[in-house]
């Protein structure tokens, strides 16, 4: 009985059912105890890479932790931490070439910050502003999405239009769980495979959509499973294991480079913290359940695998801390100051010719500013 052919794989070579599922287990490098892992498909990556990325696993902690005390001081409205899932956060930036773009959802500013947005522009949008803070051409990073999966759709888009072009740029596209339960997830997915566009679907699999847990979401295997239903391969990764998220993601964007077309990475990782500064976890998970996942921490991992092996040394680590601590001041230094607003800008971005609607408001609202000024100057003056 001659195997099922569905899919492309690189070049357009058509791949086999078995080629399109993802492994009964994650993939993974790095142990919990940070133990090497052997795997015939997969290489762990050298220890120059390895120290790039728990510098990046120490530094998006600190953002996190820094960002976290932020908002409980009044200086960002919302904080969505990835706190245990600096992995995922740190491999999407570094599986990217500087060409390639990365769509981000609203928790993944640990992963904009790695892609070399400053930490405070990165926060603009969190602190309530109107515009994303930074210049998504400049650094390849779309503004970071807070409705569920509607990036997927523009990171789709966008990866078509440069195929179509003829550009060497590979689109990452990342996503929660609670995502893949949403209409444009499909629609992304199936456009995807459809048109052989260079994207890679990343799932950080966190078990949580808010409150609601994976269980209520999908009766798939795994997420990573869907991936067969489009024609595209899947795979399932360790995701607080950086050494395995590397080689994962590095393979599906090379694959996707090469003319392989799309693929849907899932990571196994856990939000540690709550949904949102707004959200009590307490309702709706254990304590117990929590403290489970701190033994998989992304960043204890490598560091014991990095410690043990020698090539982290404690000049270097305090090199790293120093750095990630300067981050955080950085942070705290650019937040603490009021923004000078300017109240016309709300009017001024809107489209690229003002309508005559549009004019009269601002003159209205306008004139509202002049007569309230007025009116304390006048007060100030009895």
């Amino acid at each position: 009985m001659h195997p099922v052919l569905i899919g492309f794989g690189k070049e357009g070579e058509r791949m086999t059912h078995a080629e399109l599922l993802p492994r009964d287990e994650a993939v993974q490098l790095i142990d919990a105890t940070g133990t090497a892992v052997a795997d015939d498909d997969y290489r762990l990556p050298d220890s120059t890479a390895l120290l790039t990325a728990y510098r990046g696993l120490v530094e998006g902690r600190r953002i996190n932790d820094q960002a976290s005390a932020l908002v409980r001081q009044g200086r960002l409205a919302v904080y969505p931490s990835s706190h245990g899932q600096e992995a995922c956060q740190i491999g999407a930036a570094l599986a990217l070439r500087d060409s390639d773009w990365l769509f981000p959802t609203y928790r993944d500013s640990v992963a904009v910050i790695a892609r070399g947005v400053a930490p405070a522009d990165a926060m603009v949008l969190l602190k309530g502003d109107w515009h994303s803070g930074y210049d998504v051409r400049e650094h390849r990073v779309a503004p970071q999405a807070t409705p569920l999966a509607t990036q997927l759709l523009h990171a789709v888009g966008f990866a078509y239009a440069a195929k179509q072009r003829g550009e060497d740029t590979v689109v990452l596209a990342l996503c929660g769980d609670g995502a893949t339960s949403e209409g444009d997830f499909h629609e992304a997915m199936n456009f995807a495979a459809v048109f052989h566009v260079p994207v890679v679907f990343f799932v950080q699999n966190n078990e949580f959509a808010i409150s609601v847990p994976l269980s209520r979401q999908t009766a798939a295997p795994s997420l990573a499973h869907k991936a067969i239903g489009y024609g595209m391969p899947g795979q399932r990764v360790d995701g607080n294991d950086v050494a395995a998220v590397l080689a994962v993601l590095g393979e599906a964007v090379e694959r996707a480079r090469s003319g392989g077309g799309p693929t849907l990475v899932e990571a196994h990782t856990y939000r540690m913290q709550a949904h949102t500064n707004a959200d009590d976890d307490t309702r709706y998970r254990e304590r117990e359940e929590v403290q489970a996942w701190v033994a998989r921490d992304p960043l204890t991992r490598l560091h014991a695998h990095l410690t043990t092996s020698g090539a982290l040394t404690d000049e270097l680590e305090k090199e790293i801390t120093a750095g990630a601590e300067e981050i955080a001041a950085a942070m705290r230094a650019a937040l603490n100051t009021d923004a000078d607003l300017d109240p016309e800008d709300l009017f001024r971005f809107v489209t690229t010719e003002r309508s005559p609607q549009l004019q009269e408001q601002w003159h209205q609202l306008r004139d509202e500013i002049e007569r309230d000024r007025e009116a304390q100057r006048s007060g100030g003056m009895r």
